[in-house]
C-alpha cells in the first residue's frame, strides 16, 4: 500500500495495520517516504488519534528502527546470586525533577543494578546529563561496552542515549516540534517507551508529571499518557507502572543544573529530618524507590519504602552516587562535599517579597523560564548553558512571608540577567490572605 493510501485511511479515522505502520516507519528511516508526507500522516493521526494496538505497532516499530541494548551481561555479575530484575525510570519532566540523581542510587543501594539512559533539558524542563555535567570531568558520553562495564562493577551508571537508540523516533518528533503535533498522546507514548524498550530494562517505573510546571497540564490528559504507556509496555513484555505526581510547584528547593545536584547531595546525606531537606522531595524519591523495588521483586511497597529510607540514612545511596561519579571520570569530592557545587556562580541576588501573605506558585513553568533566562537552560538543542546559574527557593507553598523576606536567591553569570528575570519570577507567584488548599503530591498508581 502506497503512503498517500495510508494517509488517506488515516485521515477518514481508521485504524493502521501493523504491517502500514512498519512499513511507513522502515520507509521514512530509509528516506524513502519524504518528509511532507509524513507530516501530513502525523497531522492525521493527531486529529484521529490511534487505538492501543496501532500505539503499540507504532512503538515496536520505532524500537525496531535502531538498535536495542541487551543488559544480560549485567545479570550474569557474581555478587547478583539472587534473579536479577532490571529496571528503569521514565519522567515526563517538569521544574526542579531531579528524582532520577537520587532514585537510581537509593536503588542500586538496595541491589538493584540500573542501567540509565537520559537525555539534556529544553525550554523550562531540566535534564539530567546536564545536571551531572556540572561535575567537573564527569563524563556521559561513554560507549556500550564501557557503560556495560561501570554498571557490572558498581551497580549502576547514568549515560546520555545513543543515537542509535530508536532513532526514527528522533526524525518523528523534530517532524512533530515544526508541525504543531507535539501533543498528541498516542505519539507521545510511542516517542517515549520506544527508547525504554530499547534500552532494555525488564521492567519501567513511569513519572508522569500534571500541573502548571508539567507537559501534560491537567490530570485527565496525564492520566490518560500514564494509561496509554503502561499498556504499551506490558503488551510489549515489559512489567510496567506509573504515577501520576505534582508538578503544581517546583519540586524542592533548588532549580538548575549543579544546585539541584547539590539538593540531592544534601538529601542522600541522611539528614532526613534536617530543615534544609525538601519534604516533598524526599517523599516523591522514596515512592519512586519503592515502587522500581517492587517492580524489582525486592518486596511489598511498604517492606520496599523501608529500604529506600535505609539506604538514604545509612548513607550508602550517597556512597553509590559517589562511587558512579567516579568512574565516569567525575571528581567525587564534588558529591561528599557538595558545597563546592555551590561555589562556580558568579552572582548571588536576593530577591525580596514585595508584600506579605501566604505564598504559593501559581505558574511553575514560569519559574523554570525564570531560571532558565539566568544561564539555566536552553531554547535549542545547540545552545550552551550555565551549570552554575538557578534558582534557590527560600520558601515552601503556603509558608508566610512577610514584605522584604528573601523569597528567593538568583545565581548568574551576569547581575543584569538578575535584575531582567526578577519581574517574571514574582509575576509566577500568588500571595493571599490565608493558606490555600494544595494538591496531592502523588495522585494515582496506574499498572
Amino acid at each position: 500500500m502506497r503512503i498517500y493510501e495510508i494517509i488517506t485511511k488515516k485521515k477518514r479515522g481508521e485504524a493502521l495495520s501493523g504491517e502500514e505502520i512498519r512499513a511507513v516507519i522502515t520507509g521514512f528511516a530509509s528516506g524513502e517516504i519524504p518528509d511532507y508526507q509524513i507530516s501530513a500522516l502525523l497531522m492525521a493521526i493527531y486529529f484521529r488519534g490511534m487505538n492501543a494496538e496501532e500505539t503499540a505497532a507504532l512503538t515496536m516499530a520505532m524500537v525496531d528502527s535502531g538498535e536495542r541494548v541487551d543488559l544480560t551481561p549485567i545479570k550474569e555479575k557474581d555478587t547478583y546470586p539472587e534473579k536479577i530484575i532490571t529496571v528503569d525510570k521514565h519522567s515526563t519532566g517538569g521544574v526542579g525533577d531531579k528524582t532520577t540523581l537520587a532514585v537510581v542510587p537509593i536503588v542500586a543501594a538496595c541491589g538493584v543494578p540500573i542501567a540509565k539512559m537520559s537525555g539534556r533539558g529544553l525550554g523550562h524542563t531540566g535534564g539530567t546529563i546536564d545536571k551531572l555535567e556540572a561535575i567537573p570531568g564527569f563524563r556521559t558520553n561513554l560507549s556500550g561496552a564501557k557503560f556495560m562495564d561501570i554498571v557490572k562493577n558498581i551497580g549502576l551508571c547514568i549515560a546520555g542515549q545513543s543515537a542509535n537508540l530508536a532513532p526514527a523516533d528522533k526524525g518523528l518528533y523534530a517532524l512533530r516540534d515544526v508541525t504543531a503535533t507535539v501533543d498528541s498522546i498516542p505519539l507521545i507514548a510511542a516517542s517515549i517507551m520506544s527508547k525504554k524498550i530499547a534500552a532494555g530494562a525488564d521492567a519501567i517505573l513511569l513519572d508522569v508529571k500534571t500541573g502548571s510546571g508539567a507537559f501534560m497540564k491537567n490530570l485527565e490528559d496525564a492520566r490518560k499518557l500514564a494509561q496509554t504507556m503502561v499498556e504499551i509496555g506490558n503488551n510489549c513484555g515489559r512489567k510496567t507502572a506509573a504515577l501520576i505526581t505534582d508538578m503544581s510547584a517546583p519540586l524542592g528547593y533548588a532549580i538548575g543544573n549543579s544546585l539541584e545536584l547539590l539538593e540531592v547531595a544534601e538529601l542522600l546525606s541522611g539528614k532526613l529530618n534536617e530543615s534544609t531537606i525538601s519534604k516533598n522531595l524526599l517523599e516523591l524519591c522514596v515512592e519512586l524507590s519503592a515502587n522500581m523495588l517492587v517492580l524489582a521483586e525486592k518486596g511489598s511497597l511498604d517492606e520496599c519504602r523501608i529500604l529506600a529510607k535505609e539506604a538514604i540514612s545509612s548513607g550508602k545511596a550517597l556512597q553509590k552516587l559517589a562511587e558512579m561519579v567516579e568512574a565516569q571520570g567525575g571528581d567525587r569530592s564534588y558529591i561528599e562535599n557538595s558545597m563546592k557545587l555551590n561555589e562556580k556562580h558568579t552572582y548571588a541576588v536576593e530577591i525580596p517579597s514585595p508584600q506579605n501573605g501566604y505564598i504559593t506558585v501559581s505558574d511553575t513553568e514560569g519559574i523554570g523560564l525564570t531560571a532558565m533566562s539566568l544561564g539555566a537552560g536552553r531554547t535549542r538543542p545547540e545552545d550552551k548553558i550555565d551549570h552554575s546559574a538557578g534558582i534557590i527557593l527560600n520558601f515552601t507553598s503556603n509558608s508566610y512571608v512577610e514584605k522584604g523576606q528573601t523569597l528567593a536567591y538568583f545565581y548568574t553569570s551576569a547581575r543584569l540577567l538578575a535584575v531582567q528575570a526578577t519581574e517574571q519570577f514574582l509575576s509566577s507567584l500568588t500571595f493571599s490572605n490565608n493558606p490555600v488548599e494544595l494538591p496531592p503530591l502523588i495522585y494515582e498508581h496506574i499498572f
